[in-house]
């Protein structure tokens, strides 16, 4: 016992040596790259630090009275003994953290370079010799698909890619899907089409980003696939090379994909349900296998993948609004079966009106396909019911002093009446819906409505349904805003719009 405080001698220097330890813990974490040369060069620098307290310039703070003379506490063999054994026990953990650590970073490393690195697949000849029957089936699978959709840009050859697609993360540019040996899939085996088709992966071994559906595409059958290659591999070879894509940081980093694909890349090949007819599980494998749906017609997270708990409700695409094809029945403007199968088709439909914006190319696809799948289509999302109660529509307190429409009046006498007013001649001539009961201008939203007036509805050559002429330019904001209240006004006028010149302004930004 050293004098004095009354303290062992022992727990004095235990309080010193683990002040000590703290600063070579505080010397190992700043050299830990170093590791042995720097844990040898700590400990002897502690080591001499102890020794350096049992000299008469550095006493122990706990031999007060006999401080200079006490042989305990100066005895360097005390130190060593008090004090080693705490300091190997905390290099001892402080050097299997880094171990861990390091096994840890090792592991994740080769885990990170398995999910990013595919194998190329051999490229091969292209095949050429295909059964007729296949060859027809594959078409209407590539048809269904919407493959032209988004590989064929407008002027330019069918499915050699090059049009743009605006997404949240940048732009992409469609690639060329002809039997091209360079820039098409001319060198590519069934296996490695399948495998882009279930994987996202391509032939080379690079990933494809999801603005490729393969989340929904790896749902259809080998079989409809395998027709699909069919098709594709025996159309004419166009020469295209693809255009540079303009990602932002970090998703212009490919192999980030493979994380993306690690959370949201599931589901197996549709089966059908035994409790439901053979067409309704058609509808179904259309909707969520080649025909993507979900892709437009539900809301996306923030790193662009559809919120599988919100599957239908809506969603948008190309600034235009995607409405929820759940509860179709259940709306204010309800719609029935035969409704629903014209609006697929292109047709002008009475109360609802014709598809526009992107849904007018996918309809046309449909168009070109049997009715029967048209019909499948519109039975299975005639079944899907709202996760929402529809309640009743509460009409607003009516203003004080009625809003003037006047001018919204005039305008629609002068720019729209030939076309749309209930005598127009054209309606009968070509068909020209009555905008009252179109969903445009039922819609919660004013977007689709005056995305439809600014961009009109373009000549599609050889596409049947009526042709609209662009106001963009015709229109000023607040003409625009005055014909879109007076019929928001015509066709609900307990929910008028309040939002306007907001989505006006924001909309003429948008196309600048």
């Amino acid at each position: 016992m050293c004098q004095g405080y009354g303290q062992p001698a022992g727990a004095r220097i235990r309080a010193t040596g683990n002040a000590l330890m703290r600063r070579a813990q505080r010397c190992l974490w700043r050299n830990a790259l170093l590791r042995g040369p720097v844990i040898l060069r700590c400990k002897g620098l502690l080591y001499a630090l102890a020794l350096a307290l049992t000299s008469a310039s550095a006493p122990f703070p706990g031999c007060y009275k006999e401080r200079f003379h006490d042989p305990h506490c100066t005895r360097p063999a005390t130190v060593r003994r008090v004090f080693l054994p705490t300091m190997n026990s905390h290099l001892l953990k402080s050097r299997t953290l880094w171990i861990s650590v390091g096994v840890l970073a090792v592991i994740g490393l080769i885990v990170a370079v398995a999910l990013m690195w595919r194998p190329a697949i051999a490229p091969i000849k292209r095949p050429t010799s295909f059964d007729t029957a296949q060859l027809q089936r594959g078409a209407r699978v590539v048809e269904a698909g919407d493959c032209a959709v988004c590989h064929t840009r407008p002027g330019g050859e069918y499915l050699a890619g090059g049009l743009p697609l605006v997404t949240p993360f940048g732009t992409l540019y469609s690639t060329n899907i002809t039997p091209d040996a360079q820039t098409g899939i001319g060198e590519w085996s069934l296996p490695a089409f399948e495998r882009a088709m279930r994987e996202g992966i391509a032939r080379d071994g690079h990933f494809l980003y999801p603005a490729f559906p393969y989340v929904h595409y790896r749902r259809m059958s080998s079989e409809d696939i395998a027709d699909a290659y069919a098709y594709l591999m025996s159309g004419p070879a166009v020469h295209a090379p693809a255009k540079q894509n303009q990602m932002n940081f970090p998703m212009n980093i490919r192999p980030l994909v493979s994380f993306w694909n690690l959370l949201f890349l599931h589901g197996e090949p549709l089966t059908p349900l035994a409790e439901h007819s053979a067409a309704w599980n058609r509808g179904r494998y259309l909707v969520d296998g080649p025909g993507h749906c979900a892709g437009c017609h539900s809301p996306l997270n923030l790193i662009g993948a559809e919120k599988s708990s919100e599957y239908l409700q809506g969603g948008s695409v190309d600034g235009w609004e995607a409405p929820a094809l759940v509860g179709l029945q259940q709306r204010a403007n309800p719609w029935n079966r035969e409704q629903l199968v014209g609006y697929l088709r292109a047709d002008v439909v009475d109360g609802h009106g014709t598809p526009a914006g992107p849904m007018r190319p996918v309809s046309l696809s449909l168009a070109r396909l049997p009715a029967s799948e048209a019909e499948a289509i519109a039975d299975y999302l005639l079944s899907l019911q709202s996760p929402h109660a529809v309640t009743e529509i509460t009409a607003q307190k009516p203003p004080s002093s009625p809003a003037d429409h006047s001018s919204g009046a005039l305008l629609f006498s002068s720019a729209c009446a030939g076309c749309h007013a209930p005598a127009a001649p054209m309606r009968e001539i070509d068909g020209r819906p009555g905008l009252q009961g179109t969903s445009a201008l039922q819609a919660a939203s004013s977007r689709n409505f005056l995305k439809t007036v600014l961009e009109g509805v373009p000549a599609i050559p050889g596409a049947p349904g009526p042709v609209m002429p662009p106001f963009a330019a015709s229109l000023d904001n607040a003409q625009l805003g005055a014909l879109a209240a007076y019929l928001r006004e015509q066709a609900r006028p307990e929910q008028p719009w309040t939002d306007l010149s907001s989505t006006i302004e924001a909309l003429r930004q948008e196309t600048k």
